[in-house]
C-alpha cells in the first residue's frame, strides 16, 4: 500500500495544503490539537472532492442506465459473432458509438477519486512516522499526532502493534474498537448504497448477466472494503466512510429525483407526481415537467408504469401535454371510464361446500327436466290417430319401397309374353 501511496506523491502536496487551510478554520473552534479539527479537515476533503466530481457522477449515471439498455442488443452480438472474436468487438464498438455509451463511464469517479485517497494514505502514513510532508511541518506534524478520536490517534491501523500505539499516546484496545466499528459502518454503508441501487433503480424488465454481476459485487465489495479496512489509519478510514456516505445520500437523491425507467423507484415517483397533480390540478416543479414531457415524448414506446400514469391522468379528466405540463380533455376521461368499464371482472370464488350443493340442485333439476320430457313423449304417443294418411297422395309411402322385393321395378309391372308363360 505505502508503494502505491508513493506513486501519487505528486498530489500529496495539494492535499495536505488543503488539509491544512480547513484545519486552521476548525482548529479554531475545537482548539489545534483536537482530533475534531483534524477529522473534520478531512471531511471537508472529502466533500470538496466529491463536489468536483458532481459531472463524472452524472456521466457514470448515464453510462450505468445505457449499459443495461444495450445489454440484449450486446448478448445479441456476442451469440452472432461467437467464433470471431475480432468482428465481435468491431461491431460492440459500433453499437458503443452509435449510442454515444462509454463503459468507461461508470468507474470514473472511482478512477478519478483514487489519486486523491493514495495521496491522503501517504500523508497519514508519513505523520504516523514522524515525517514532514507536504504542507505539513513540524509544528502540524506534532499537532497532528496528538490528534484522537474516540481515543484513536488519525494514524494508527488495527494492525498496528501494541509499541506503536504506545507512541502515539494511544491504547490498543481504543485503536481496534473505534477502527473496527468504523470498517463495519464503511462495509455496511457501501451495501446499503448498492442495494438501493438493485432493488429500487434497476428496470425490471431488462434481465440480462450485467443485473446478476451487480447483485454478485454487492457482497463482494464490502467483503473487499472489510478486509483491506484492517490496513488502513483511522484517518482514512474517516476519508472512506465519509465517501461512502456522501455516496449513499447521492444515490437515494437520483432515485427519488431521476429514477431508472421501469423501475420501482420510477413507480413511485410518478405516483407521488400523480398525488401532486390530483391535489393542485397541476405539475409542479421543473424536474417532474421534464419527467412528464419525456414520457410523452416516447409515445408508444412507455413502459407499463408511464401508461399506468397517463392512465390515471385520464380517470382524472387530464391529459398530459408536450411542454410537461397536463390540461383538462373530456377524451382523455372517455378512455379511462371505457377502459375500466371492460375491464374484465373475475368470478367470486365459491366455498367448497356451496359448490357441492350447487352441483347436488343442477343433477336433481336435470334429472327432474328428464323425467318430465319422457312422460310428455309417452302423452303424444298416445293422443296420436292410428289410421294417418300421407302428406302426398302423388309420392309413394316409405313403407311399401321397403316391402318391395330385391330386382323387382317400381311401378306398374310389364305383362309377359305369351311364349314366356
Amino acid at each position: 500500500m505505502d508503494t502505491i501511496a508513493s506513486l501519487f506523491s505528486f498530489i500529496t502536496t495539494p492535499v495536505s495544503w488543503v488539509i491544512v487551510q480547513f484545519h486552521k478554520i476548525y482548529g479554531a473552534l475545537f482548539g489545534d490539537d483536537s482530533g475534531w479539527a483534524w477529522g473534520l479537515s478531512i471531511v471537508s476533503l472529502v466533500v470538496l472532492i466529491r463536489i468536483c466530481l458532481i459531472p463524472l457522477f452524472v456521466k457514470q449515471i448515464k453510462s450505468t442506465r445505457n449499459m443495461q439498455v444495450l445489454q440484449p442488443k450486446m448478448k445479441a452480438i456476442q451469440e452472432r459473432y461467437k467464433n470471431d472474436k475480432q468482428r465481435q468487438s468491431e461491431e460492440m464498438m459500433k453499437l458503443y458509438k452509435e449510442t454515444g455509451t462509454n463503459p468507461l463511464s461508470s468507474c470514473l469517479p472511482i478512477l478519478a477519486q483514487s489519486p486523491f485517497f493514495f495521496a491522503l494514505y501517504h500523508v497519514l502514513s508519513s505523520i504516523a512516522s514522524g515525517k514532514k510532508i507536504g504542507a505539513i511541518n513540524q509544528d502540524l506534524l506534532d499537532s497532528a499526532r496528538q490528534a484522537h478520536i474516540f481515543g484513536a490517534p488519525l494514524a494508527a491501523k488495527f494492525t498496528d502493534s501494541v509499541e506503536k500505539v504506545t507512541s502515539l499516546d494511544a491504547s490498543l484496545t481504543d485503536v481496534r474498537i473505534v477502527t473496527a466499528i468504523m470498517i463495519v459502518l464503511m462495509s455496511a454503508s457501501q451495501f446499503f448504497t448498492q442495494r438501493q441501487l438493485m432493488t429500487k433503480n434497476v428496470d425490471l424488465t431488462v434481465k440480462t448477466p450485467y443485473m446478476q454481476q451487480q447483485k454478485m459485487l454487492m457482497y463482494i465489495f464490502p467483503v473487499i472494503f472489510a478486509v483491506m479496512g484492517i490496513n488502513f489509519p483511522v484517518g482514512v478510514l474517516v476519508y472512506w466512510l465519509t465517501t461512502n456516505v456522501w455516496t449513499m445520500g447521492q444515490q437515494m437523491y437520483v432515485i427519488n429525483q431521476n429514477p431508472t425507467p421501469g423501475s420501482k423507484a420510477q413507480d413511485a415517483y410518478l405516483q407521488r407526481v400523480l398525488k401532486s397533480v390530483t391535489s393542485h390540478g397541476e405539475v409542479r416543479g421543473r424536474t417532474r415537467r421534464k419527467m412528464v414531457k419525456a414520457i410523452v415524448a416516447k409515445g408508444s414506446d412507455r413502459n407499463d408504469i408511464e401508461r399506468k400514469f397517463i392512465a390515471g391522468l385520464g380517470k382524472l379528466g387530464l391529459a398530459a401535454q408536450e411542454d410537461g405540463t397536463v390540461a383538462k380533455s373530456e377524451a382523455a376521461a372517455a378512455d379511462a371510464e371505457g377502459g375500466q368499464a371492460h375491464k374484465r371482472q373475475q368470478p367470486k370464488r365459491q366455498t367448497k361446500a356451496k359448490r357441492q350443493t350447487t352441483g347436488h340442485a343442477t343433477a336433481e333439476a336435470k334429472d327432474t327436466e328428464s323425467a318430465a320430457a319422457g312422460s310428455k313423449t309417452s302423452l303424444e304417443k298416445q293422443d296420436a290417430p292410428q289410421d294417418s294418411k300421407p302428406k302426398s297422395a302423388g309420392k309413394p309411402a316409405s313403407g311399401s319401397s321397403r316391402q318391395a322385393k330385391s330386382g323387382q321395378r317400381k311401378g306398374p309391372q310389364r305383362p309377359k309374353h305369351p311364349s314366356k308363360k
